[in-house]
């Protein structure tokens, strides 16, 4: 669900460093929000700190997210530790393959160029959706 994001409440946080944030802004200006963050029903912000200042960032009015039924400090704590803790970067080489993957797909060899051109072709031509 859409919130405003002047009532959301940000209180005290465990992440003081929020990073390169212009990045952030920037990737979710690109590809919209991918993950929204996480709230209880008082709007208190429980969990994406890092999303909330890239959009405030962007001048974005709302933002999605997930209402928590957190019910205490110490669970709302737990949940926000748990976020950041439990994610894994990519490791060098899996950066390196989606690097080489996504260079392919924005520059296709001749024979794929061809290949889609016939596709798209027959699709025109029997009125085939997607």
């Amino acid at each position: 669900m859409q919130v405003p994001i002047d009532d959301i409440i940000v209180r005290r946080r465990i992440r003081k460093d929020m990073g390169d944030i212009e990045a952030l802004a920037e990737s979710m200006k690109q590809f919209g929000q991918i993950s929204p963050i996480v709230i209880n029903r008082k709007n208190l912000l429980i969990a994406g700190g890092r999303r909330l200042e890239a959009a405030k960032h962007l001048g974005w009015r709302t933002i999605n997210a997930i209402i928590s039924e957190s019910t205490g400090e110490l669970e709302r704590l737990e949940m926000e530790v748990e976020e950041n803790v439990q994610r894994r970067d990519f490791s060098m080489e899996e950066v390196a393959e989606a690097t080489r993957k996504i260079y392919r797909l924005k520059n296709p060899g001749f024979f794929r160029r061809v290949w889609d051109t016939i596709v798209r072709f027959f699709k025109r031509l029997f009125r085939i959706e997607g």
